[in-house]
């Protein structure tokens, strides 16, 4: 087991104890101060949850390709369904990612007020044919979503903010569910390139296989193994632009499993709505100190960040794209 990644029990934070409540948001600000990396615990969702979830996940990407490409994600409008080995490209220096994946979101109409101000983040999810796969990834998502505000109350806490600070801007999140399916090589190592997520903060669920790397502060790239009934946590890019690089937003990676073994993962990105503006705390400025970084809206930030990693939504332009990571 890898010390150099701090393993947090977040259970207090359900409690009723204000001194091990403290204990917990302070362990988090040093966690995102000193690594932007860290493993929670005591999250509250079973480990026979994420057995299902992983499980009807083999399921889907054990489906004919045909199958899967119904619900190809280059024919979709708002970024959902099934992206094809090679589609995307985390690290522009770098080769294709070598995964297939599905992203989802809050389904929502077409005809919904949201939809129509922000059709390229908000609308309906495409899903397989697959009983029982909408409930259970739905009820998934829903789940994810309340330990990853549970994070977020405690950061803004840290960070001398009210509670509901970031949680605020949930009404209506484009946060993302992503299944992911790394297939064996044995001559590449290209999983995932290296990059950084987009979103506040990522709550990463991994099988046994391992693979995930993580960048420290002096640029050495360090194991996150596998830990029993975890999420690995990283910051996103919209935590550090908030937080003027106090909380930075980690790279990492993913190398991929050898040959006759496959690996599979499920990040959640914790994004907030579409119109949410992200401007530095005064927190983190020093007296008369300037921000680093210019007010922008987190649904305009990540679509920036999707152009250049998804080459299908720029048409036949010679670019990389991704979105909010894949780790």
């Amino acid at each position: 087991m890898n010390a150099a990644l701090p393993i947090i029990d977040i259970s207090p934070l359900s409690g009723n104890n204000p001194e091990h409540q403290q204990d917990v948001i302070n362990a988090i600000d040093h966690a995102c101060r000193d690594k932007g990396f860290f493993y929670v615990t005591g999250h509250g969702i079973p480990e026979e949850q994420f057995a299902k979830v992983q499980a009807i996940a083999s399921t889907f990407f054990a489906l004919e390709e045909q199958e899967k490409q119904r619900i190809n994600i280059q024919q979709s409008a708002n970024h959902r369904g099934w992206g094809q080995v090679n589609a995307e490209k985390l690290d522009p220096e770098g080769p294709q990612d070598y995964k297939e994946t599905f992203d989802m979101a809050l389904d929502l109409s077409p005809y919904h007020p949201q939809v129509t101000r922000f059709p390229e983040l908000y609308g309906p999810n495409q899903y397989p044919n697959l009983t029982g796969f909408i409930q259970i990834m739905q009820q998934h998502y829903e789940l994810t979503l309340q330990v990853g505000l549970k994070i977020l109350s405690a950061m803004a806490l840290a960070l001398k903010q009210p509670e509901d600070f970031f949680t605020q801007y949930f009404t209506c999140p484009i946060s993302v569910l992503r299944l992911i399916h790394y297939p064996p090589q044995q001559l590449q190592s290209n999983g995932a390139g290296a990059h950084t997520d987009y979103g506040c903060i990522t709550l990463l669920h991994q099988d046994n296989t391992g693979g995930l790397q993580v960048q420290d502060i002096n640029g050495t790239w360090l194991d996150a193994p596998p830990v029993a009934n975890s999420f690995v946590v990283n910051i996103g890019d919209l935590m550090q632009r908030w937080t003027n690089d106090h909380y930075k937003s980690t790279p990492h990676r993913v190398i991929s499993p050898t040959a006759n073994t496959t690996r599979f993962s499920m990040p959640f990105f914790v994004e907030p709505d579409f119109d949410t503006p992200v401007t530095t705390l005064d927190s983190c400025l020093s007296p008369g100190e300037a921000s680093r970084y210019p007010t922008i809206t987190a649904g305009d930030w990540i679509l920036s960040r999707f152009s250049e990693t998804y080459e299908y939504r720029h048409g036949s332009e010679d670019k990389h794209h991704e979105q909010t990571p894949a780790t």
